[in-house]
């Protein structure tokens, strides 16, 4: 997987609760028809206040895509969520908030989102004999928090590009 800045105008879009031709003839437009996608929420646990430690967690996002032909780049962001930024997300329970980010590496190096600031957005290839993507998004709740007890959650929307 490798990390871009792109953007591209088709896109598919579910609620998450990440060619080159030799030869001397010119080489047929690579196309997708569609692509879905779907994604598993990220589901962090239990969080004890003031712990020492951040709170890791993983999930899931599978892009399938019909039509292919050659070899295609497809381009996965993640919206800001309730935050409104990238540089850090809010899960939130009414008044309250709990700092935390998506990354698109488990060294939670790169802050998934749309390539804009401080986020990137993912870049996979998809093929006429691999049409679908799996790709790992990494959670992290930051440590040294007091939140008040609730149950906290954000809506993040995930945008295929293609």
């Amino acid at each position: 997987m490798s990390l871009v800045r792109a953007r591209h105008a088709r896109s598919a879009v579910q609620l998450l609760t990440v060619c080159a031709a030799l030869g001397a003839a010119p080489a047929a437009r690579a196309a997708i028809s569609s692509c879905t996608v779907s994604a598993t929420g990220v589901a962090f646990g239990v969080y004890t206040p003031l712990q020492a430690t951040a709170l890791d967690a993983d999930s899931t996002i599978v892009t399938s895509c019909t039509g292919v032909t050659g070899n295609n780049a497809i381009y996965i962001q993640l919206s800001t969520g309730a935050s409104g930024n990238y540089t850090t997300r809010s899960l939130v329970s009414g008044a309250n908030t709990l700092s935390y980010n998506l990354y698109a590496t488990a060294a939670t190096t790169y802050i998934w989102g749309n390539g804009t600031g401080v986020s990137y957005e993912v870049e996979t290839f998809i093929t006429p004999t691999a049409p679908t993507s799996n790709l790992t998004v990494y959670g992290q709740v930051y440590s040294g928090q007091d939140p008040a007890p609730g149950a906290y959650t954000d809506n993040i929307t995930v945008t295929v590009n293609y």
